[in-house]
């Protein structure tokens, strides 16, 4: 019998309660159980130089606290290396166009290794965002059927200043342009988190209250915003993506 390949999740998050409620949403969102992940935390040492992609089905990335638009001399050595693991990983994602989804980070990340400048000029503060999709994203396969707005959250100091070249658009914003886009078929970033809820971005919020997203007596009222409404439909692309290269 065949043994069926599992979702590799690699995450950036240094504080062990945010990332394993971050493992907790992408398990709950996309339907998954501990053993249908292989969960790597790399903030400490990276990507292992023996990945090997035929051991995966898919890969997930999720948010950090690292910027790519840090000055190179203020980043941390850990920083330099994972963003170098990255393009690493990256090179063989994009040339074999295998199943791919980043968030945030993981969004910066591809952003980075196809070219396009990372910088904060789209930042957006923590919240609820009412997001656009466009033509070619209501015919993407993780997207048909969805309403032609849909609400999302999200909050980040940096972006993508455009899209990266030979990139489809899928999802635009008022004050970011580059919400969601593909590469190849499969191959898949998010600005916004589809894992994310309410109580979720309430421990970021409390976690990262110091970190520059926002001014710390912010908090309270940020964790109204993201408690306000329900984002059913971005939670519903994590889904669709597992289960189109999972089940």
């Amino acid at each position: 019998m065949t043994t069926r390949k599992t979702v590799l999740i690699l995450q950036l998050r240094p504080e062990d309660a945010t990332s394993n409620s971050e493992y907790a949403c992408m398990m709950k969102y996309g339907r998954l159980q501990a053993g249908d992940t292989c969960r790597k935390r790399i903030e400490q040492q990276g990507i292992p130089d023996d990945l090997n992609l035929e051991e995966y089905s898919a890969i997930i990335v999720g948010g950090s606290p690292f910027d790519i638009s840090t000055p190179e001399d203020r980043k941390s050595g850990i920083q330099k290396k994972i963003e170098a693991d990255f393009n690493r990983l990256l090179e063989q994602v994009v040339t074999r166009d295998f199943p791919f989804l980043g968030a945030c980070s993981g969004n910066g990340l591809l952003g980075n290794y196809l070219g396009t400048s990372i910088s904060t000029k789209y930042g957006e503060a923590v919240g609820c965002v009412l997001l656009d999709l466009t033509e070619a994203g209501k015919q993407d396969k993780l997207l048909r059927g969805f309403p032609d707005r849909i609400d999302v959250l999200l909050g980040h100091k940096e972006a993508v200043d455009t899209l990266p070249e030979g990139a489809t658009l899928l999802m635009t914003g008022a004050d970011c342009p580059v919400q969601m886009f593909r590469i190849g078929e499969n191959v898949y970033a998010t600005q916004f988190h589809p894992e994310g809820d309410a109580e979720e971005f309430i421990l970021r919020i409390d976690t990262y209250r110091n970190h520059g997203y926002f001014e710390p007596h912010e908090a309270e009222e940020l964790k109204m915003r993201v408690s306000q409404k329900p984002t059913p439909h971005a939670q519903e692309i994590l889904r669709r993506f597992v289960e189109r290269y999972y089940r």
